[in-house]
């Protein structure tokens, strides 16, 4: 009796010794304990013992290199050093570009300007701050440029919408912009020579729609906005920043260079 107790007390020693030896072997640390860097660390694999490495000189992470500025940013170094906008697209404007400007304009910014880009869009109407106007006199002198700005930094109670418009679509936007302004200023001497020009009625006769499509738009007034006095100290109904409808643009205007010394 006293040997068979022995003999399992043996036997289970050895079992529990072969566990271990077997959880040991699948928990070695070769991987764990290899040279790495770690974060806020030193290192001894370099001289000076610094885990982090300073950047090369005169190199760009990839994706980051912007060559191409005016693209990027939609402004350049004016002659007196500040940013100027300018009305110049950086690359061609073809019938793709604004049918992908047309595309990102009803996505994103339909809501406030809507589709025509009266600045009187569903969001608008419910009370929110009036919009840009893209047909008065101010945003139809505003340069190209101006609008891509707009849109990369955002402007009064706008947002900016560079997360959600690449480079590139945002200069498609700009673009689609224009069409929109020439679509409602646009007169018989900007049709190229020889080109039939249609009346909007004959137009919706040809495609079956009504005929209330060849009328004029009309600018719809906002849905509670004129219930409330507009105090500048207030804000406006929606409780959007106060801005003026057509804000002053100008460019600070920098001293003459000083007369050569002769």
């Amino acid at each position: 009796m006293e040997a068979n107790r022995l003999n399992r007390t043996v036997k289970a020693a050895i079992l529990a010794s072969l566990t271990g030896l077997i959880f040991a072997a699948g928990c070695r640390q070769d991987m764990h304990n290899q040279p790495k860097m770690i974060p806020q660390r030193g290192s001894e694999m370099f001289a000076d013992h610094r885990g982090a490495r300073p950047q090369v000189l005169n190199t760009v992470a990839r994706g980051q290199l912007h060559q191409d500025s005016y693209f990027y940013t939609g402004v350049v170094e004016g002659a007196n050093g500040y940013r100027e906008e300018r009305d110049l697209m950086p690359f061609p404007v073809t019938m793709e570009v604004l049918k992908r400007g047309q595309e990102r304009f009803n996505v994103y910014c339909t809501p406030c300007h809507s589709r025509v880009g009266n600045g009187l869009g569903e969001i608008v109407e419910r009370g929110y701050k009036p919009a840009a106007n893209f047909h008065d006199q101010v945003r139809r002198a505003q340069p190209v440029s101006h609008y891509f700005y707009v849109m990369t930094h955002g402007y009064g109670a706008m947002p900016d919408y560079s997360a959600q418009l690449t480079p590139v679509d945002r200069w498609a936007v700009a673009a689609y912009v224009r069409a929109l302004q020439l679509s409602q200023s646009a007169t018989l001497q900007d049709v190229p020579s020889g080109v039939q020009v249609k009346s909007l009625k004959e137009v919706a006769t040809e495609e079956n729609l009504p005929a209330s499509d060849a009328e004029p738009w009309a600018l719809p007034a906002a849905t509670n906005a004129s219930a409330y006095t507009n105090d500048v100290k207030q804000g406006n109904p929606a409780m959007a920043p106060a801005r003026p409808a057509d804000p002053k643009i100008s460019i600070p205007a920098s001293k003459p260079a000083p007369a050569a010394a002769k």
